[in-house]
């Protein structure tokens, strides 16, 4: 059970480097800024799930399994959603990317509330 742990927790922290590489690395404010989702969602959700096996298995308690669960449902849902309003801001704020979009959903929605 132990290695199951230390092997989610390995997953977390490979998601949470490929994530800041991705953060430095990346050459525009969406780019980084989807890269900071993903560091947020799947390098925690690793800890959260190696959490949850740790506390089922070592000490057989069921209060902290579900509080976790209920955590990492609440983060899996609240944090791609944060990370659009993010993007949406900083798009409505007029940060583009210097080579400009392939294809520009948020400019299409932003001619139709006019």
């Amino acid at each position: 059970m132990r290695i199951a742990v230390d092997i989610l927790i390995g997953i977390s922290l490979f998601f949470a480097f490929a994530g800041t590489v991705g953060l430095l690395r990346m050459p525009d404010t969406f780019s980084r800024l989807q890269s900071s989702t993903n560091i947020a969602t799947l390098g925690l959700l690793g800890v959260i799930i190696g959490g949850i096996v740790y506390s089922i298995g070592q000490y057989a308690d069921y209060t902290m399994a579900v509080k976790l669960a209920i955590l990492g449902v609440f983060y899996i849902i609240t944090n791609p959603i944060s990370g659009h309003s993010l993007t949406k801001a900083a798009y409505r704020h007029g940060i583009r990317p210097k080579d400009g979009f392939v294809c520009d959903k948020y400019g299409e929605d932003m001619e139709n509330d006019d």
